[in-house]
């Protein structure tokens, strides 16, 4: 998908081995993943869909909490 050194680490994440994720800028698109598991799965999401995301993140006009199931 893309080199290990495209990769890097959410500004919201830290080093305490919490939930952490990392981001890769691809052409057109934005690579997602967890950080404690690199040959894991990743998400691979339109550019503009990542970052309308991060602006809505930011905003804080969703509600980012856990859902009770």
């Amino acid at each position: 998908m893309a080199p290990e050194s495209a990769w890097f680490k959410s500004s919201y994440s830290n080093d305490t081995g919490g939930a952490c994720v990392e981001i890769a800028k691809l052409t057109n698109h934005a690579g997602i993943r967890d950080s404690k598991d690199k040959i894991g799965p990743a998400l691979v999401v339109p550019a503009a869909a990542w970052t309308s995301f991060v602006g809505l993140m930011r905003s804080g006009d969703v509600d980012s909490g856990s859902a009770e199931h």
